[in-house]
Parts: structure tokens; sequence; C-alpha cells
């Protein structure tokens, strides 16, 4: 009995000796060469679950990789018919799905190589077989490519279809559709359509589609119907772009036979918006108030270019000198020239030619020649246009024997005459029965290349005429009283 017991007490022992020997074995498994090629062992052996970022990984991979062939069969092949079928058999030999830069690759280069006609039946495969989204990049290109060779119900369809292609469209899309069309004025008449369809779609229009239609609306000198489109802006609280305002201010300025009250309404409008005219703003401003004869107004533009910091140029302070001399107001256009040279400008030819026209309507002749002689002397010499217009104030206020010495010098300096000073001296000639001279300044205009106006010749044949006229009554005077001398005697 107590044998037996011994010898179950030294089983549980030698039971026991061994668990701590496996326990104590698994514990120092690592420094186990045993326990490392166990390990190994199941980790080669076991099928653990693939991680989905390595899935991804390798799909992409493949992706690239069928890419890249596609692009050598499309390099290689002298044909682009058969692209389509290059890009599913690329993708399906990598087991992969195709991606939408592959249809865009496809497309483009049916563009690049001019075989857009099949550009069809990608269109086909892409929205009857494929499931993803597509992205709307691919369709702003068609579009382009649509409007650059004018084919604008194309371009429209593709807009419209981007639903079909699970492409939802944005205002990048139809800017690109409204850009296409503006270029075209048969193109603009199809825009209200277009704009009234994008509603539908859920497009909502923001400051960058205006600024297309109000360029395009410029560009086509209808700048009311793009101020039309700033009120619009202005109502439904979308910025106003500087950029569009001097647009629209500048093309409306172009139009001379628009009425001075257009303008400063457009002004006047919008400053309540708090917008501030530019330096370019004021100089069309001024421009056009100069244009339509509005001469004092510009005058008043300019002092509040002056007021708002801006520092006019030559140019303005020329085109208002211009202003007021063509009203009668030469005091005003001489404080301008005194102010040009107090503040530090330097007046140019055209400047000059300016002042000297003021001059010559005053008819302060000797003036002139004065300042044409300051002009030499500060090196800004005269030109055709300041030796014409004094020479034609000079024979249209008839002081011929003046002009005639001033022709003088002007044939010395080999200045061309224009067609009209011509004939304001053919026709005083004329008025002063010098027909000689007239035919004499008549002859040399022809040697000049200068082609006679209707005036002239018809101040020559009226001369002629009356010259003519005058010779036969004097020569049948003369003959009537030498008849009577030879008479007379015999009778007597």
């Amino acid at each position: 009995m107590l044998k037996s017991v011994a010898n179950r007490s030294t089983t549980v022992t030698h039971k026991s000796e061994s668990f701590f020997f496996l326990l104590f074995s698994f514990r120092s498994s690592s420094s186990s060469p045993r326990s490392k090629y166990h390990n190994y062992y199941l980790r080669k052996r076991r099928k653990w679950p693939h991680p989905v970022y390595k899935s991804r990984w390798h799909e992409k991979l493949s992706q690239q990789h069928a890419m890249q062939a596609l692009r050598q069969q499309a390099s290689s092949s002298s044909s682009s018919a058969n692209l389509l079928s290059s890009l599913i058999n690329s993708f399906a030999l990598y087991n992969c799905d195709p991606t939408p830069n592959a249809y865009h690759f496809v497309i483009k280069t049916l563009i690049k190589t001019s075989q857009s006609h099949y550009i069809g039946s990608v269109l086909y495969h892409l929205e009857k077989v494929e499931k993803f989204e597509t992205p709307e990049t691919i369709f702003t290109d068609l579009i382009e490519f649509h409007g650059e060779n004018n084919e604008f119900q194309e371009a429209i369809d593709v807009f419209f279809r981007l639903p079909d292609f699970r492409c939802t469209p944005s205002v990048d899309s139809l800017n690109c559709l409204l850009s296409v069309l503006c270029k075209r004025k048969e193109g603009l008449g199809v825009v209200p359509q277009v704009l009234l369809k994008s509603r539908l779609m859920n497009i909502r229009l923001e400051e960058s589609t205006f600024c297309i239609l109000i360029k395009a609306l410029c560009r086509f000198k209808k700048p009311k119907n793009a101020i039309s489109l700033l009120y619009h802006m202005a109502d439904h609280e979308i910025d106003i772009d500087h950029g569009s305002f001097s647009l629209i201010l500048s093309t409306l300025c172009q139009q001379f036979d628009l009425e001075r009250n257009e303008v400063t309404k457009l002004l006047e409008e919008m400053k309540k918006l708090g917008f501030c005219l530019d330096r370019t703003d004021w100089v069309n401003v001024i421009r056009f108030l100069v244009k339509t004869g509005n001469g004092m107004e510009a005058l008043e533009a300019l002092s509040e270019m002056k007021s708002d910091g801006f520092k006019p140029g030559v140019i303005c302070y020329t085109m208002v000198m211009d202003g007021v001399i063509s009203e009668g107001n030469y005091e005003s256009a001489d404080q301008l020239f005194d102010e040009m040279l107090v503040i530090g400008l330097v007046p140019d030819i055209n400047t000059y030619n300016v002042y000297v026209n003021g001059l010559c309507k005053q008819k302060k002749f000797d003036d002139c020649f004065l300042m044409l002689t300051s002009m030499e002397e500060i090196g800004c010499k005269p030109n055709a246009i300041t030796y014409n217009t004094l020479l034609s104030a000079i024979y249209e206020n008839g002081e011929l024997t003046k002009a005639s010495d001033f022709f003088k010098i002007v044939r010395g300096k080999g200045v061309f005459v224009n067609s009209r000073t011509y004939d304001l001296m053919i026709k005083r000639m004329v008025n002063e029965d010098d027909m000689l001279e007239a035919f004499d300044l008549l002859e040399e205009m022809v040697g000049k290349n200068v082609v006679p106006s209707c005036r002239s010749w018809e101040a020559m044949i009226v001369g002629f005429q009356i010259e003519h006229s005058f010779n036969e009554i004097n020569l049948s005077a003369m003959e009537t009283q030498s008849a009577k001398r030879v008479i007379l005697p015999a009778n007597g």
C-alpha cells in the first residue's frame, strides 16, 4: 500500500516536472533554435488573410502596367482605330478594370491623330460598360475640341449627356461650354437656352460665369446687355470683378454715338456699389466726353481724377485741351498748358499741335510762328500736321501774302502738304483770279501723288469758265471797236 502511494507520488512528481519543463521551454522559445524553425514553419504554412492595403496596392500596380502597355501599343500602331480594343485587352491581360485615365488617354489620342470619328464608340463603351464615376475633365476637353472645330451642337450635346456617364455637371463644364459658344456671334444666341437648362441640372452660376458672358458681350459691342448682367449680379449678391466693370466702361466709351447720360448713369450706379475708377477708367471717360463734344465736362472729369489721387498724364491733358478748344474756351486751354509745365510734364508733338490749333482759331498767327520757333529750340520739331494746320488757317483767313511767304518756308523744309491744305490754297487762288498759280498748285499736287479732291477740280473748272467768259466778252468788245474804226472812215 505504501509502495503504491510512493509510486503515485513519483509519477505526479515526474508529470509536474515535465509540465514545468514544457512551460520553461515555451518561455525560452525565442532563444531555442528548434522553436525558431517551428515558428518559421507556422508562418510559412498558415493561411493569413491578405490586408486591404496590399490588395489595393496590387490593383494599382496592375493598372499602371496595363496603362504602360496601352501607351506602347498606341505609339507603335500607325492607326488609332483599335485603341478601344487595345484598352480592353491591356487591362484584361493584367486582370484589372480600366481606369478613367485610360479612357481620357484614348480620347486625347484620337483627337491628336485627327481620328475623332472613333470617339463615339469609346463614349458608348464608357457609358454602357463601365461603372465608375467619370471625371468631368474628360468632357471639358471634348467640349473644347468641338468648340475649336465650330461644332457647337456637338459641344452642347456632350454637356447635357454628362449624367449618362455618371458625371455630375458643375460650373466648370458650364463655363467651358459658354467659352466655346461665346467665341462666335451665332453661338452667343444659344447661351440663354443653355443657361435655362443648366438650372434644371442644379448648377449655380458663379462670378467666373458672368465674367465669361460680360467679356463676350463687350467683344461683340453690346455693353448695354453687359450692364444688365452687372445689375443682375448685384441683385443676387454675386461679387463683381473690377476688371468686368472696367471692360464694360471701356466698351461703352468706344461707342461715340451714345449719349453722355448713359456713361454717367453707369458711373453713378457703380459708385453706389462701392467701385472707384482707376487711372485707365478716367482716361476712357475723358476720351469719350471729348469725342462727344463735351469738353467742359471732360475738364471736370480731369479735376475729379486729380481729386481721387491720380496724376493725369500728357495724354489726358492733351485730350482735355482739345475738348475745351473745340468749345472755344481758349483761356482754360492756356491754363491747362501752363499747369502741365508747372507739374513737370513735357508736352509732346500732339500737345503742341492742339495748342497751335487753338492759336489758329484765335487768328494769333504771330504767336503760332513763335511757338514753332520754341518747339524747334526745345527739340520737339513740328511735323506735317503742325505746318498744315497753320498754313490752312492762314489761307482760310485770306492773308495770301503771309500764306505765300509761309508756304515757301514749308516747301524749303520739304514738309508734306496734305490735300486739304492744297484745296484751301487753290480755292483762295481762284477767288483772287490767280489761275496760273492755282494751276501750278494743282500740277504740284499731281506731281507729289496727292490726289486732288472734288473741291479742287470744281474750283478750277469754275475759275476757267469765268475767265473764259470774260475773255470772250473782252474779245467781242475789241472786235466791235476795231470794226467801227474800219467802217466809219469808209462811210465818211
